[in-house]
């Protein structure tokens, strides 16, 4: 009856304060210890590898004259966020630039990171809004080209 009386935060803080990390591996080790049964915790380690998920990103403009990429977001989520950083990993030539209805947002409520601040943090250019005339009228380059050849799905 007492046992039951001890909460099970109390239980777990004692596992943990045992060195495991839940009330049930404590509970398991001293019955394994209590039976006389041979048993040693965590002691090895076993590799795997998370299986690979292919996708494939649609932007939503691409400036024909000189390939330059633009995404427009109202709420930048941290999913897309996410995609965009792997996208730039795997795709670093690209040239892809964000377009927000408002870049001051902050990219989760109660956060100092902006949408302005992620991109510039990561390497990304970004307006408000629109377009600007300043990206429609930079250079043909053929390295953006060649860059989304070489992503194309």
């Amino acid at each position: 009856m007492a046992a039951s009386s001890i909460s099970k935060s109390g239980i777990r803080n004692r596992a943990v304060a045992a060195g495991y990390r839940s009330g049930l591996e404590d509970k398991v080790q001293s019955d394994l210890t209590s039976r006389g049964v041979p048993h040693d915790y965590e002691a090895v380690k076993v590799r795997y590898s998370k299986p690979a998920s292919h996708h494939k990103y649609t932007p939503d403009f691409r400036l024909l004259a000189n390939g330059i990429l633009v995404e427009t977001k109202g709420r930048f989520m941290t999913a897309d966020r996410t995609k965009h950083e792997l996208i730039k990993k795997q795709h670093p030539d690209l040239d892809i630039r964000f377009v927000f209805d408002r870049s001051k947002s902050p990219i989760s409520k109660g956060s100092k990171t902006t949408y302005a601040s992620w991109c510039a943090s990561r390497g990304f250019l970004f307006a408000d809004k629109s377009v600007p005339q300043e990206w429609v009228d930079e250079p043909y380059l053929q390295s953006r080209i060649d860059a989304l050849e070489a992503a194309r799905a």
